[in-house]
């Protein structure tokens, strides 16, 4: 017998002597075999398998008058915001303003603070809380600082509120809050049509002009294609943007490319010292001289010789003639003291200007004088207005430069004055802050494409 048929025979013997037990092992081996089958084998059933049904459930709403109730148990308030107008009243700004308050009309009418809301200045900004009777919860008004010198960095804030029932008034000052703001523009026509164009405050704009007014004529050297990129402060009161000023500060740092020439200026002041605006390599770019008068107009007649307009001869025109209209600013082109502030002759109203070194500037054709012999006066300040008094065919200002008694060419003398120049105490400050904003301007310039900050 081989070893096959002996384990056959043995198994048989096994099965006769324990049949039940061997049966009972094999069924219950299949239920484990089940079991792991069922496991493996996807637990949830064929969606398309399962039955399908419609529930339909009203959900009941309250009424009307339940929900009307309801928000009666909520104090509404109402917020709103407008200026001033020259012709306000107490109760025609309250009406404006959504409020319906008697008592607050009064209030505004006696109360010595109250009432300054509505005095002086219009165009204040007025915000209000009311309740939703129209009642007056909150008011206030916001507007410059009544101190000339504070008026560029602080506000007026006037608060009326409900204390106890019963309304107050206060009146603080606090300091205006400023955003950085960059802009970048291309001249097709005009510097002011380019800033339009990018959303430039004008007050920003006269800065620019201002501020390169000895290196750029706005009226003769601009060309189509130039560009300019600005860094400027926005002027913002309690977080809402002021309307006064242009709702702007200063400009920190510009770059004009002009003829594809590139002029840059930054604005600096250390330890609380008075400002100004310096080139990266730290010169000033406030001259000795501005280079005009007038901030803007056209030269009508050179320096040199001319036909006379009025006695129709040939003639050494020893000045320049602005037209602008009457009523024009004339401005000093730099420091000194009223020589003479007058009726001169054929100049008509006239001012003359003593400046160091021996220099003269003469402001002739005036219709008013705002300046009186002897005073001092700075660079910029106001002298009078354009004007057509003595011989003249229209209104324009006639400007004369004197060195040391001879007519100079204005214009080149202004351009070619001296500018001083950062101490070398002041230079690592400037020098960082110059690396700060030139960032800034390159990326305003990154949407023009122009030549970055001028080294």
């Amino acid at each position: 017998m081989t070893f096959a048929e002996d384990w056959a025979q043995r198994a048989a013997d096994f099965h006769r002597r324990h049949r039940r037990a061997v049966n009972g092992g094999l069924v219950a081996l299949g239920v484990g075999f089940s079991a792991l089958a069922f496991g493996i084998a996807p637990m949830a059933p064929d969606p398309a398998d399962l039955p399908q049904r419609t529930v339909v459930e009203t959900i009941p709403l309250p009424g009307l008058q339940a929900q009307l109730d309801a928000l009666t148990e909520h104090e509404l308030e109402l917020s709103r915001a407008d200026l001033t107008q020259r012709s306000d009243t107490p109760e025609r700004l309250l009406a404006r303003l959504g409020v319906v308050d008697d008592e607050a009309a009064a209030f505004l009418r006696s109360d010595p603070v109250a009432s300054l809301v509505l005095r002086g200045r219009v165009g204040k900004m007025v915000q209000v809380r009311a309740a939703g009777d129209g009642r007056l919860l909150e008011l206030v008004a916001r507007y410059p600082s009544e101190r000339a010198e504070r008026f560029e960095t602080h506000f007026t804030r006037l608060t009326l509120e409900r204390v106890d029932g019963s309304l107050q008034a206060r009146q603080e000052e606090a300091p205006l809050a400023s955003q950085v703001r960059l802009a970048s523009g291309l001249i097709s026509s005009s510097l002011f049509a380019a800033a339009d164009a990018a959303r430039i405050p004008d007050a920003i704009s006269i800065q620019m002009a201002e501020i390169f007014a000895n290196e750029i004529d706005f009226h003769r050297d601009l060309r189509r294609g130039d560009s300019f990129a600005v860094v400027y402060e926005a002027l913002t009161a309690d977080g809402e943007p002021v309307p006064w000023n242009g709702g702007t500060g200063r400009v920190l740092a510009a770059e004009f490319v002009n003829a594809g020439r590139s002029h840059a200026a930054v604005w600096f002041a250390e330890d609380g010292a008075r400002g100004g605006y310096y080139a990266p390599d730290g010169t000033s770019r406030r001259r000795m001289f501005l280079a005009s008068p007038l901030e803007f107009s056209r030269v009508s007649s050179g320096f040199g010789t001319r036909i006379h307009p009025i006695f129709k001869t040939a003639r050494q025109h020893k000045g320049v003639d602005y037209a602008a209209p009457s009523g024009t600013p004339i401005r000093s082109v730099g420091a000194g003291a009223v020589e003479f502030a007058g009726w001169q002759n054929g100049f008509g109203r006239t001012v003359k200007v003593r400046h160091p070194g021996g220099r003269t500037t003469l402001y002739a054709h005036m219709s008013r004088i705002d300046v009186r012999a002897g005073q001092r006066i700075e660079q910029g300040q106001t002298v009078g207005a354009v004007g057509c008094t003595g011989w003249c065919t229209g209104p324009h200002l006639h400007f004369e430069f004197l060195e040391q008694g001879v007519h100079k060419d204005p214009r080149r003398i202004a351009r070619a004055s001296e500018a001083p120049t950062l101490p070398a105490a002041q230079r690592a400050a400037f020098t960082q802050q110059v690396a700060q904003v030139r960032v800034q301007l390159e990326i305003a310039q990154s949407m023009l494409g122009v030549t970055s900050l001028a080294e």
